[in-house]
């Protein structure tokens, strides 16, 4: 499923990145890559807050529907 439909509090790992090569860069310049876990913390209609790998980041609902997990 894609991040954007994930709720406050799942934990989820990252199985595929879509989107053209500076989105994906971009992304895991942010440390979303394959098999990171991301646990939501909240969503607004604007985004989505998550912790990735001891950050925590702000996504916002496009960018976040490029990213599927499990």
């Amino acid at each position: 499923m894609p991040l954007s439909f994930a709720k406050p509090g799942d934990v989820c790992k990252v199985i595929r990145v879509g989107g053209n090569a500076k989105v994906r860069s971009h992304l895991e310049n942010l440390g979303i890559t394959l098999g990171a876990a991301i646990t939501v913390v909240q969503s607004t209609p604007s985004g989505i807050i998550v912790n990735i790998r001891d950050s925590r980041v702000a996504i916002s609902k496009e960018m976040a529907s490029k990213i599927f997990v499990e």
